[in-house]
């Protein structure tokens, strides 16, 4: 997953350069796209988030919709719709009308659950317009303290005297910590033992215990453990250094080159919706997320802001979809 350089992803957008935004867009529209834009929005938009409230999930579309709706001059109205592990909220968004009031806030889980998951309701690659990329996050490869490890050409080097020992802990089977964890061994050339459960916590509990020994996780879930000296943090999955975990080097630089994993969280729009609206709603999503308050909320949550086009949106999705079917087919790994 590659990233935009910050210089050149957010730009600043002063009222009258905004202005000739909107300018270029309509100059480029047809007539019925120009009035669909003119008009939009006209009414409330609504932004599916596929998760219960309180997730990161819904902090950023809270975050990002209300500052969204102040920009358009309509309210954003945050709607949860939880269950099947976000393919029920997908699906509504997939059904509604591609005219721009209805908005799906999807992160790197989507991705993971498209590789693995045959019964979707919609197709997770056609089915939407990509509108905006948010932020994105590392993972962070934690070990038990008891393990002689204090740094990844370690942990590679025993793992490769000892294959299949180490074992290592997901929050679940095809979940984003597996398949980046799988793909980390892989790149390595080492191997370990999946050992999956259900969630983030008793994961968490049984590395602390000793019962795993190792563990990609997100910042959020596993830095206070880290910072209580409970667990050791070895690196980031993401290809450079992070914010979110200052001091740690990317995994790339040690022992596993070319490796890049993590966290990503965007918005999308059924498709069809007009190219026009599409553009308008990237540029101000992209406007917000230079805001000193929203880049704060965002680094709390264990994110960084990671504004791209809506191309460049569409073929990091698509390339994260491919991999993991790849990785799935490769590992076996299939749903439960």
């Amino acid at each position: 997953m590659k990233t935009v350089p910050p210089a050149a992803a957010q730009p600043l957008f002063r009222p009258g350069r905004r202005a000739a935004c909107l300018a270029a867009i309509l100059a480029c529209a047809g007539p019925a796209q120009v009035l669909a834009l003119e008009a939009f929005p006209a009414r409330p938009i609504t932004l599916i988030v596929p998760n219960p409230p309180g997730g990161s999930n819904d902090v950023f579309a809270r975050a990002i919709g209300k500052r969204l709706g102040d920009a358009l001059g309509q309210p954003v109205v945050v709607d949860n719709k939880a269950g099947a592990g976000g393919s029920v909220g997908a699906g509504l968004a997939a059904r509604a009308q591609a005219d721009g009031y209805t908005l799906l806030f999807v992160s790197s889980t989507y991705t993971t659950n498209a590789a693995i998951q045959t019964n979707l309701p919609f197709d997770p690659v056609h089915a939407f317009t990509p509108v905006a990329m948010v932020a994105k996050g590392p993972m962070i490869l934690t070990v038990n303290n008891e393990l002689p490890v204090k740094t990844p050409q370690e942990l590679l080097a025993q793992a490769k005297s000892q294959p299949g020992k180490l074992n290592y802990a997901s929050s679940g089977v095809g979940s984003i910590n597996h398949f980046a964890t799988h793909q980390y061994a892989q790149v390595a050339g080492v191997q370990m033992t999946h050992v999956p459960y259900k969630g983030m916590a008793p994961a968490i509990n049984d590395l602390i215990g000793g019962h795993i020994q190792v563990l990609i996780a997100s910042g959020p879930s596993i830095l206070p453990s880290v910072k209580a000296g409970k667990v050791r943090a070895l690196g980031v999955t993401s290809a450079t250094p992070s914010a979110v975990a200052p001091g740690l080097a990317p995994l790339a630089a040690n022992g596993a080159p070319g490796y890049e994993s993590g966290l990503w969280w965007g918005i999308l729009a059924p498709a069809g919706t007009p190219a026009p609206v599409v553009a308008r709603l990237n540029t101000e999503i992209n406007r917000i997320l230079g805001q000193d308050e929203i880049k704060d909320l965002l680094l709390r949550e264990g994110a960084e802001p990671d504004p791209k086009t809506p191309d460049a949106f569409g073929a990091q999705l698509r390339g994260d979809i491919e991999q993991w079917r790849r990785i799935a087919q490769q590992a076996n790994i299939k749903a439960e």
